[in-house]
């Protein structure tokens, strides 16, 4: 089929209309399909406001809840419906009877005024540009079979199409009453329905183009809806400098061979309190002496910890944010879904040309997705990889279980994705628990393979010179040997 991108219908939610790759196509039908509670006529709402907001006229036919119900929900939402047109044709105020029968192309039949020629004479006089009919299911209830019901939603769908509307009709299928007929009859299908993260939008069925496909969820607020797109980023490109940046530490900077390159992804491993979050921080303090801004979202740390810790080691975090070189936001994971939390980082990076990344760290971002461990490496992969397309360097914190012991690289096998991993490590040397630091791997260059003792003081991170007589360290048993031992 065609792609017919030109011209487009806005459903008045912006994440839906990225889905759709602009919109509904005009003068068409789509269904809107889902379990109670879903959404689907919020949806519609948000379809006739976008219209009124463009000076078209636009209808509200109900069949199930009363304009007032309608009118009252809305308002808690803070949707203004004040300029759509309401043909109120629920039960309690219906003249029609389950016994009577409508014939759209017969209406001279009929021997009283049909719910059919209700709805098409309201068309006529109104000329609407935007239709919704909530639910069509409804009018099953109202036709003496399945055979005069699918005559007369047919009958309906091709009306709105020859007087030039677009209409949105909802649907609530159950064992009861499936709605299969309903879909085929329909231009798209727009599927609303609840999963582990959340609310979910898909649509399985768009005749004439196509649609961005994937995960895709939505969330329900006191301003309406909002829909967050599975990311794509194929869909994201920009041209940025190859360049090395330095994380202000002369010593670290020559174990990565002058420091890490723009547009990369490292990752800074380490178990607990071994300094791995202090590390990125120090990264973010040189870009804000660049005059760059960062943004750093953080899954296990509250932001009044983040500030003392690091203004007692002279990272001046709280200075960065208040002169807008860095933003710093808490994160509840179980609150967020992939694809809100990528949009999150999306607007942050578009909006505020944000130019690094730290997430802080990756196991809170994992119960965000409340998936294994192949569902986090996707997810964490398709961020990353949008955020290197559009020249973001990325930094993420990534705890290891084992505080001492055998050395582990990453959580989760997520390694495949940094272009750089600097470790952190705990160590026992003469009774005493010390810290080393290393680069395991970095894809652009070279780079320093020895370990170096690292600390964090009042003046900032020191790191010291490498340990060559360090051995044993990669297998949990770390020893000096002498110069002779060599």
């Amino acid at each position: 089929m065609p792609d017919s991108r030109e011209e487009r219908v806005s459903t008045g939610v912006t994440g839906l209309d990225e889905i759709l790759h602009g919109g509904l196509i005009p003068e068409r039908s789509y269904m809107v399909r889902g379990e109670p509670g879903t959404g689907k006529s919020i949806l519609g709402l948000h379809f006739l406001i976008a219209g009124t907001e463009q000076g078209e006229t636009a209808l509200y036919i109900n069949l199930e809840e009363t304009a007032a119900d309608i009118k009252q929900n809305a308002a808690s939402l803070n949707l203004d419906v004040s300029d759509i047109e309401f043909l109120d044709l629920t039960p309690e105020s219906s003249e029609f009877t389950e016994e009577e029968t409508y014939d759209v192309f017969s209406p001279e039949e009929v021997e009283q005024e049909s719910l059919t020629e209700t709805i098409t004479d309201r068309v006529s006089e109104l000329e609407p540009d935007r239709v919704v009919i909530d639910p069509m299911t409804q009018l099953q209830y109202l036709a003496p079979d399945q055979y005069q019901f699918r005559k007369q939603v047919l009958s309906l769908t091709r009306f709105f199409g020859q007087t030039g509307a677009t209409l949105l009709f909802t649907s609530q299928a159950g064992a009861q009453s499936p709605d299969d007929d309903l879909q085929f009859m329909s231009d798209g299908v727009i599927e609303l329905d609840y999963a582990d993260t959340g609310r979910t939008v898909d649509v399985p069925k768009f005749r004439g183009s196509d649609t961005r496909s994937g995960d895709h969820t939505m969330r329900i607020r006191d301003t309406g809806m909002d829909v967050y797109p599975e990311l794509e980023p194929a869909d994201h490109d920009a041209d940025y400098a190859m360049e090395t940046i330095s994380s202000g530490v002369p010593e670290l900077d020559k174990q990565l061979h002058g420091g890490i390159e723009r547009g990369t992804v490292t990752i800074i491993s380490g178990p607990t309190g071994v300094g791995k979050t202090t590390t990125g921080a120090q990264f973010m303090k040189e870009a804000a002496g660049r005059g760059e801004r960062s943004a750093i979202y953080m899954f296990e740390e509250t932001e009044r910890t983040f500030l003392k810790r690091c203004s007692s080691v002279n990272i001046p975090v709280e200075e960065m944010r208040d002169r807008g070189t860095l933003s710093i936001e808490e994160i509840e994971a179980l609150e967020l879904s992939p694809q809100e939390f990528a949009h999150k980082v999306r607007t942050d990076v578009e909006a505020e040309e944000t130019q690094l990344v730290m997430i802080d760290g990756i196991n809170g971002y994992d119960l965000s997705i409340r998936g294994d461990d192949s569902e986090l490496r996707r997810k964490l992969h398709s961020l990353c990889r949008y955020l290197k397309s559009v020249g973001v360097t990325v930094i993420l914190i990534d705890e290891v279980s084992s505080v001492t012991g055998e050395f582990e690289v990453t959580e989760g096998g997520i390694s495949y994705i940094a272009d750089n991993i600097v470790f952190l490590r705990h160590i026992e040397m003469e009774g005493e628990l010390r810290k080393v630091i290393g680069v395991l791997k970095k894809r652009t260059s070279d780079f320093q393979r020895t370990l170096r003792k690292f600390q964090i003081t009042e003046h900032g991170i020191t790191i010291g010179e490498p340990l060559t007589n360090l051995r044993g360290i990669l297998q949990g048993t770390p020893e000096w040997m002498d110069d002779e031992s060599e």
